[in-house]
């Protein structure tokens, strides 16, 4: 008999227990889901300015190279929302000088609507005009 009480004690406390931990387990997996997304736009980014400066490097005797830079840019950062990227592109356009390409895209880092974070991730890379 002391056996069976001791046995539905134990039973109440184990649901106590995951009413207490649940919640933080599930705070913790969303904020790893957020912070992972965050990471993906920004490796897009980066991916996307990189593939920019390359289009700008190799683009000094078309009509317009800083456009075709940026457009580099915004075909290589697909996934993310083209009315939020902004990019710019600095060169003089000779050979042998440097282009750069930098491009901004907002981020937010909310948990269950509560805003924790939020700004801007950048991203700039250089290369050589050739």
């Amino acid at each position: 008999m002391r056996h069976r009480l001791r046995s539905r004690s134990e039973a109440g406390q184990s649901t106590v227990e995951l009413a207490l931990v649940l919640p933080i387990l599930a705070l913790l997996l969303f904020a790893v889901v957020q912070l992972g997304a965050t990471f993906h736009n920004y490796l897009t980014l980066e991916d996307a300015v990189r593939a920019g400066a390359r289009k700008g490097a190799v683009a000094r005797t078309a009509a317009n190279p800083s456009s075709t830079a940026a457009t580099g840019v915004r075909t290589a950062a697909g996934s993310l929302d083209q009315s939020q990227l902004q990019v710019s592109v600095t060169s003089t356009w000779r050979q042998g000088e440097d282009v750069t390409v930098s491009a901004t895209y907002p981020y937010e880092i909310s948990l269950f609507g509560v805003v924790v974070k939020s700004g801007r991730l950048s991203s700039s890379s250089t290369e050589l005009v050739e």
